[in-house]
């Protein structure tokens, strides 16, 4: 297989190279006539046009000039007094469902994205508005192409008439023209900002197919690679608008990086209202041109844009010389057809959505599947009582409750005892031990802002960057004043333990009103359960029998002391034996009375101590479910929710993105 000459691709086996420039030496005018349309090659089937005769032959003043013969005047002064209000989305279309969506989706995700993220998505619902208030009888296609290419030439091949400017000079499309086949487009044309001037009218009964025709409005844009930063401008514009596009490329430039990467890449998903057309084949010798028009294919393809070949939807892909007419006819029966299905304005916006949804997949889409479990709220709950010191407010419940079954039921000697050495040392020791230095106190507080961090992290495992951020501002948030509310938790535990409470009508508020202390602002509740009371621990029904059974061992002691004496002083008769066993009894029968009550009170405090550990351990973790879990919660069913609009955005997606 033989290379294309330089009039045609530069590379052997059909496939042309990204860029070609000029040879060296040739001037910018013979570059352009190498394989330039609107040269002395190009020539309308109405007659000679070399570019710089008609525009000199064109009248200075265009708004005072009379219209030519083969173009009809602008519409705009017609259209205005009727606009087109019909909506185009058909009914039952899966768009209008997924723009209500995306509608949703922006709304709920202001306070959470960043605006810059948003934008998009925004203006593809703006468009939308816009374009579902104008013609639903119209179609705007736009003709798009780079310097050179013939897009001018095969817009007035479309036409059947010259209207659009083709000649030597570069560029010579400044701005966008547009040709409506039908009347009532003005709404449309107002929207591209193609002001009267610029709007004209095919020539009628040019060709057989212009009925199929109707309802198209063509606009000719300026070339995408000028070198005037203005007509790129535009044509990025316009293309933005419009409901499907012409793509013209030539034998030269149709691998040109800057059309793939900058448009056709980056439009890959708007496949179905693209076509992309081959010009000028009548410079391509033998089967050269079906070579390139292969690896035209074959670029599409690696930009990801789908080909609409064997009856599948993708984009059209064809070749034809505007020039000689070959395949003209083609593409306006493709047209035609096009036209008349009145859905590439539902196509176009549907792509647009898919776009924007792509946009905001990274925003939206978790790895995994965040969350928060039970091992979460349980390793959280524990590292809060650990905090809070559940385990020892447990254990000094337990002595507590041991310390007062010694009281009731041991010996009144042991009972004094204890009374005289309280007096020499003011302050027990297991008060001292409740009172926790400043430092266990600062590690505790460094506990509880762990537990909080580990927590958040733990719920925006996997989730995208911004809504793990909102989690974890939600946590932060939330914990404000959580040291504080558990600092009181422990306090009223330990006031409890020691039986020296504030009492019922105390500002100690119960564990509940800690939790919601900072919404309800409720700290002194006089509805507390009984380990907010600071009263005594509960005494067991066998109580009262130890206690009358040590007073008996007592008055034993007593008696028999009594006895014995009186015998001493000669007041009663002698027997020492009987007041000696009566006194012995009272003596040996107090401490063990005093020991069986010891021994019976072991699970009684035990049971106790786990009570008072368990209610402390609950009410540190109800204190953190409120300020903390809560708002973490708010905010993973905040982004459940808007997941589920994303997957409602992209549920009835046509591009597969």
């Amino acid at each position: 297989m033989t290379a294309v000459t330089d009039e045609g691709p530069g590379q052997s086996g059909g496939r042309a190279p990204r860029a070609q420039a000029p040879a060296a030496g040739a001037a910018p005018e013979a570059s352009a006539s190498a394989g330039s349309p609107g040269t002395d090659r190009e020539r309308p089937p109405g007659g000679w046009d070399d570019g710089l005769i008609a525009r000199r032959a064109t009248p200075a003043t265009e708004e005072s000039a009379p219209a030519a013969p083969d173009e009809a005047p602008p519409e705009d002064q017609e259209d205005d007094v009727r606009p087109q209000v019909e909506a185009y989305v058909p009914s039952g279309s899966p768009l209008s469902p997924r723009l209500d969506a995306l509608r949703e989706l922006v709304g709920l995700s202001r306070a959470r994205l960043e605006r810059t993220d948003l934008a998009e998505a925004g203006r593809v619902l703006d468009e939308a508005a816009a374009r579902q208030r104008l013609s639903s009888r119209h179609t705007v296609v736009a003709i798009a192409g780079a310097s050179g290419s013939g897009k001018s030439t095969l817009f007035n091949s479309l036409a059947g008439a010259q209207i659009s400017e083709t000649g030597l000079r570069r560029p010579t499309t400044a701005s966008p023209l547009a040709c409506s086949w039908t009347d009532g487009a003005a709404g449309l044309l107002d929207r591209l900002a193609i002001p009267g001037r610029l709007r004209r009218r095919p020539q009628a009964g040019a060709t057989a197919s212009d009925e199929a025709l109707q309802g198209l409005v063509l606009v000719d844009l300026p070339d995408h690679d000028s070198a005037a930063r203005g007509h790129r401008d535009q044509v990025d514009r316009v293309l933005a608008l419009v409901d499907a596009v012409i793509w013209v490329v030539d034998p030269e430039k149709y691998a040109d990086a800057a059309l793939h990467e900058r448009y056709l890449r980056p439009l890959a998903g708007h496949a179905e209202v693209t076509f992309v057309v081959l010009n000028q084949i009548d410079r391509l010798p033998g089967e050269a041109a079906d070579l390139v028009l292969d690896d035209l294919r074959r670029l599409l393809d690696e930009d990801g844009m789908a080909l609409g070949e064997h009856g599948e939807p993708g984009a059209t892909v064809l070749s034809l010389s505007a020039l000689t007419g070959d395949g003209v006819g083609e593409l306006r029966e493709l047209l035609g057809r096009f036209v008349q299905d009145r859905t590439a304005a539902t196509r176009r916006l549907s792509a647009d959505v898919d776009a924007a949804a792509a946009r905001l997949r990274p925003v939206y889409v978790a790895e995994g599947r965040p969350g928060l479990g039970e091992r979460a709220r349980e390793e959280f709950a524990d590292r809060l009582a650990e905090a809070v010191g559940a385990a020892a407010a447990g254990q000094a419940a337990e002595r507590e409750w041991r310390r007062n079954a010694g009281r009731a039921c041991g010996t009144p000697w042991l009972r004094l005892w204890r009374w005289y050495e309280s007096t020499r040392q003011p302050g027990s020791l297991d008060r001292a031990a409740l009172d926790a230095p400043p430092e266990e106190r600062l590690t505790a507080r460094q506990r509880v802002e762990q537990a909080v961090r580990t927590v958040a992290d733990d719920a925006a495992d996997g989730l995208p960057g911004p809504w793990a951020q909102a989690v974890r501002e939600a946590a932060v948030h939330g914990a404000q004043g959580l040291p504080e509310a558990l600092d009181e938790l422990a306090g009223r535990s330990a006031a409890t333990a020691t039986g020296t409470g504030t009492g019922a009508g105390g500002t100690a508020g119960t564990a509940t009103d800690t939790a919601t202390g900072s919404r309800t602002g409720n700290r002194g509740s006089t509805a507390q359960p009984p380990a907010a009371r600071g009263t005594k621990p509960p005494r067991p029904a066998w109580w009262p029998a130890a206690v009358l059974a040590q007073v008996a061992m007592t008055l034993l002691q007593i008696f028999g002391g009594l006895w014995l004496a009186g015998q001493i002083i000669g007041v009663l008769e002698p027997g020492l034996l009987v007041p000696a066993l009566v006194m012995l009894a009272g003596i040996i029968g107090g401490p063990l009375v005093e020991w069986s009550c010891a021994a019976a009170a072991r699970g009684p405090a035990r049971r106790y101590g786990q009570e008072a550990e368990r209610r402390l351990r609950e009410a540190s973790a109800a204190c953190g479910r409120a300020r903390v879990l809560d708002p973490v919660s708010a905010e993973l069913v905040r982004y459940r929710e808007v997941r589920e609009r994303f997957v409602a955005v992209t549920e009835f997606s046509t591009t597969g993105r």
